[in-house]
């Protein structure tokens, strides 16, 4: 009988450690924002590699935008492949607790979209149209932008 309790209450804890896991996985370390937009609170280190992320992302598109314009596509599949999927697995895991679960997905979105634009290239697709995958990607950019502000925790 003592045992059943004892089971009972583990489970319990169990249950209820997964659903806080759960609930901090969706939501992350988010306050109210100054401007409208939700804050995402992270350690100076963290917001670091946030911000250095989001810089190669910029990078990577500022140099497929210039290989467009001179129409080199080995340039532009340099530039997107260097900023598509690989690159995420560096990320420390307890950065990405700390991150809402839609700034994860739109960031996740985005490094994959940069692997299409280089599969794209790869086979040969026209420059427009690596262009036209380009902005799709950059609206991704705006979106979290828009929605989304780093800040450090005091």
């Amino acid at each position: 009988m003592k045992s059943n309790i004892l089971a009972k209450i583990a489970l319990l804890l169990w249950v209820v450690t997964i659903a806080v896991f759960a609930w901090f996985f969706i939501r992350g370390n988010t306050t109210a924002g100054t401007d409208g937009r939700t804050a995402v609170v992270l350690q100076p280190s963290e917001r670091d590699f946030v911000m250095k992320e989001m810089r190669g992302l910029l990078a990577a598109t500022q140099e497929i935008t210039e290989g467009a314009s001179q129409g080199d596509t080995q340039r532009i599949i340099k530039a997107a492949r260097s900023a598509g999927m690989a690159g995420t697995a560096e990320v420390n895991p307890a950065i990405m607790t700390k991150l809402p679960i839609e700034f994860k997905k739109l960031g996740l979105s985005l490094h994959g979209d940069m692997d299409e634009i280089a599969k794209a290239g790869e086979a040969g697709k026209p420059v427009p149209e690596l262009l036209k995958m380009t902005s799709n990607a950059l609206a991704k950019c705006v979106a979290c932008h828009s929605a989304w502000q780093i800040k450090t925790s005091d």
